[in-house]
């Protein structure tokens, strides 16, 4: 090879044209930068001004590179693809003109992103709603006014026309505080909360990596006021000594943060079973279960949390709508279990 890099800036990097360097510029470089650079591709790079040729910009991919020329070029972020339709089944609970109700299940992605850029709720929504989703709300998460993690399921809406959206839009983002806007969610916990109902109010902010949250100073740079509301409906495997190993909590949201409810309740000491990121260490206390509660706990694939109720007045009619997914088969087995209702091996 004809070069040496001196540095990589992460997003850029610079070459040194070694004593053998020559010909034109474009040739040069994608032979110098590996086969996943295509001589076609260098020379759009080169036109756009993505090059310096010895600290000046040059647009031409047919300059001649002489030994120690020192070549800089900017690798800008690849442009990932606009969603697709897909033929992915939805479970829909209501559907007209202007939204769409319906109940997702855990492990579906909502709209395409790293690592995920198929098979999602946006690319199933485009296929079951043809032409009507197109740009509503973005080009890349058409529709979508709310969404729920990836192993979360329950109740959703999507809009099916822009001003559907921007009032849909606008409740959520309001949280019910002057609306008829209404979410709950069933979540399986690790232990027992001392009230059996009380308010978490306490800011969230990025964790050490890009995805996690955790509870922050109201002073950080990334504080984001967050609030959710508990209530105690049911305990399971009581001791003598008035605690329980686990318990089931009615949450509603006053405000609707990433991942609010699984660090909301991982905060106060009892992390949502199944959670990987925010109830790890919890994951022993499986051990204080019987067979064959201890099993289904210990191979549950995801956070036990379910969106299983949303009322929203409808954009079009301001008729106040109320929907209710009942529990999937997953969270109601892991239910049964811990109540010992289940006396076989699953």
């Amino acid at each position: 090879m004809s070069a040496s890099f001196t540095e990589d800036g992460g997003a850029g990097k610079v070459l040194i044209a070694e004593e053998t360097a020559s010909g034109r510029l474009d040739a040069w470089l994608a032979q110098a930068l590996g086969p996943e650079f295509s001589r076609s591709r260098v020379k759009v790079l080169i036109e756009n001004g993505d090059v310096t040729l010895n600290g000046k910009e040059t647009t031409e991919a047919k300059r001649k590179i002489a030994p120690g020329d020192r070549v800089e070029i900017v690798l800008p972020e690849p442009e990932a693809a606009l969603p697709k339709p897909e033929n992915i089944p939805l479970d829909v609970l209501y559907e007209d003109d202007d939204v769409i109700v319906l109940v997702k299940p855990a492990g579906l992605v909502v709209h395409p992103g790293a690592g995920n850029w198929h098979g999602t709720l946006v690319n199933a929504l485009l296929y079951h709603c043809g032409d009507s989703l197109s740009g509503i709300g973005g080009v890349k998460r058409p529709g979508i006014v709310h969404r729920l993690d990836k192993d979360t399921s329950g109740v959703m809406i999507a809009a099916k026309n822009d001003l559907s959206h921007r009032l849909l839009s606008e409740q959520f983002a309001d949280h019910g505080r002057t609306t008829a806007l209404e979410r709950a969610y069933h979540a399986v916990v690790w232990g027992q909360p001392r009230s059996s109902k009380g308010t978490i109010d306490a800011p969230l902010g990025r964790a050490s990596d890009r995805v996690r949250r955790a509870v922050t100073s109201k002073d950080a740079p990334d504080a984001r006021h967050a609030v959710t509301h508990y209530e105690i409906v049911d305990f399971y495997d009581r001791r003598e000594d008035g605690t329980s190993v686990a318990a089931s909590v009615i949450c509603r949201l006053e405000t609707g943060r990433t991942h609010q409810i699984r660090v909301h309740m991982s905060h106060i000491g009892h992390p949502l079973i199944g959670d990987v990121d925010y109830g790890a260490a919890f994951k022993t206390k499986a051990n204080l279960l019987k067979q064959p509660a201890r099993k289904i706990v210990e191979k549950f694939p995801r956070q036990a949390l379910h969106a299983f109720l949303l009322q929203f007045v409808h954009p079009h009619t301001g008729t106040v709508m109320r929907f209710e997914a009942p529990l999937p088969m997953d969270m109601q087995m892991l239910i049964k279990a811990l109540r010992g209702e289940d006396e076989t091996e699953s």
